[in-house]
């Protein structure tokens, strides 16, 4: 579990695929040397477990499956990722709950400044827009984010990023048709699922 804060970013060192997957090896100097093996770190709002690390880098095994529906899949070495180590109990929760269980990947169709913030619109597929409400929570890779606005004729949707989210997150490098992973607040699913007429 996670709250969409993101604590650092990291730095692809190197990706080794197979068949069954790759492996990450990710620069992560702010707090590598404080991780366990098999802890959760959510890497742009995926949740991986750590394979292996040392004072200044983690491994991650990913799965076929995880690299063909997220963005991970596209990343290369020398990219950026933002980071967010598992939720602690006696922690605030300043973003909101994030599982790190991706549900899709969109494109991003405006990313631009306004005055000191930026807005991000992004596309979203009409079988999602149920999930989303005006001013409801998100999570775009990773980063806890409201939903301003939802535009259902052009099948997108708004957040406005402050000047501080936008510097300490991968916001900051991002371009118009580039992927994001998207994750929808579990609410809403659990809701759909539990009004659902049985088949």
């Amino acid at each position: 579990m996670f709250t969409g804060i993101i604590e650092d970013i990291g730095t692809i060192e190197t990706i080794t695929r197979s068949e069954q997957g790759a492996r990450l090896e990710i620069a992560l100097p702010g707090f590598a040397a404080e991780l366990n093996a098999g802890e959760s770190v959510a890497v742009n709002g995926c949740c991986l477990s750590v394979t292996t690390h040392s004072h200044s880098t983690a491994a991650f095994d990913i799965l076929a499956q995880t690299l063909r529906v997220t963005n991970l899949g596209n990343l290369r070495e020398g990219d950026a990722v933002n980071l967010e180590r598992a939720l602690r109990a006696d922690s605030r929760i300043s973003g909101h709950f994030v599982q790190g269980h991706i549900d899709t990947t969109a494109e991003i169709i405006a990313i631009e400044p306004v005055g000191n913030d930026h807005r991000l619109e992004i596309k979203l597929a009409a079988e999602f827009s149920r999930y989303l409400a005006p001013k409801g929570s998100i999570a775009v890779d990773g980063i806890s984010l409201t939903a301003a606005e939802i535009n259902d004729d052009s099948r997108s949707f708004t957040c406005w990023i402050t000047p501080l989210t936008h510097s300490v997150t991968t916001l900051n490098s991002r371009k118009i048709g580039q992927l994001v992973n998207l994750e929808f607040d579990m609410l809403a699913k659990h809701l759909e699922r539990l009004t659902a007429t049985p088949g």
